[in-house]
């Protein structure tokens, strides 16, 4: 077989980053093993039913919400590890404000009495912010990247302390291919999250971003912490994996490329992709059997034409 090796592009970014932009019309909970409890009663010392219960932690965003039983007692399931402060509220009742700290998943109960003119529970501003996400989310999908990109900066104006915001401005402008201000505002969510599932996925951004910007080993010393299994999808590593193959190093890329589709074997190109890695590898047998897996996996696909060129060449 006589061969050219031709360069792959990079796929582009826009379509994955607007879908993820879809995607997140809300801010994530908190998840921890952890489960608030207590009972609240009123200056009578009876127990009060319906009161509502907000708990945050301290520096995040999120808040979790319970009511209290018709016992006074309430309780809230998945609370991380970290200081809490817990509001309880009832019209006419009264309010009441505790601090409560979780240390190896366990929490003290909190019983609390409920006053009159104490002051009202903070109101709780994710409401409004998951509404102005799912705007953004809508506006996003109609086409319009810079308008919902104003929600997000708006949002962030009024509540700074959800800097998981900067991550969507960061998206809006990695869906219009502008890489320097994406990496900017993706910074700014990196240096503060604490979540480690959002944490990963955001550094598999970084990386597809500094790929799209030329930065190829910034991108593999990024990637090379992150173990195929945490991503949601296998995207950022096909580009790395197109990366490998036009740097000549097909074995890597093969390697690669198997890890991805046992972990997403839905994902067909990732056979087109492990069959050009094989060619790169000068393993034709191996290369023939995924592109025709491939083709007839997704003949209609637009790497479909390619992997029937090289199949050609490959049979002579």
């Amino acid at each position: 077989m006589k061969r050219v090796r031709i360069a792959i592009p990079l796929r582009t970014a826009v379509a994955i980053i607007a879908a993820a932009l879809l995607a997140t019309s809300a801010m994530a909970q908190p998840h921890g093993n952890a489960r608030l409890t207590g009972k609240v009663v009123d200056e009578q010392g009876q127990p009060v039913a319906d009161v509502v219960v907000r708990a945050q932690m301290d520096g995040q965003p999120d808040v979790l919400t319970a009511k209290s039983d018709k016992k006074g007692e309430w309780r809230i399931n998945g609370a991380s590890n970290g200081q809490w402060k817990v509001e309880l509220a009832k019209p006419g009742v009264g309010n009441a404000a505790e601090v409560v700290e979780v240390k190896e998943d366990k929490a003290p109960p909190l019983n609390v009495t409920l006053k009159k003119g104490a002051a009202a529970a903070a109101a709780d501003p994710m409401a409004e912010v998951n509404g102005q996400l799912q705007k953004a989310a809508e506006i996003a999908q109609a086409g319009n990247i810079p308008g919902a990109r104003k929600i997000y900066e708006d949002l962030i104006a009024k509540y700074p302390q959800i800097y998981q915001l900067e991550g969507f401005i960061a998206r809006t402008y990695a869906a219009e291919n502008n890489v320097p201000q994406a990496l900017e505002h993706l910074k700014v969510n990196l240096d503060k999250e604490t979540n480690p599932t959002e944490l990963v996925q955001l550094k598999l951004l970084q990386a597809d971003l500094l790929m799209q910007s030329g930065d190829k080993a910034g991108a593999a010393a990024i990637l090379s912490g992150i173990d195929v299994k945490e991503a949601k999808d296998p995207f950022t590593f096909i580009n790395y994996s197109i990366n490998l193959i036009n740097d000549k190093k097909g074995p890597e890329a093969v390697d690669l490329l198997t890890k991805l589709i046992a972990q997403f074997p839905t994902t067909n190109e990732l056979y087109y992709y492990r069959g050009r890695a094989y060619v790169a590898s000068d393993k034709l047998n191996e290369a023939r059997d995924d592109f025709e897996k491939f083709v007839a996996l997704a003949p209609n696909s637009k790497e479909a034409a390619d992997a029937k060129k090289i199949l050609e060449q490959i049979k002579k």
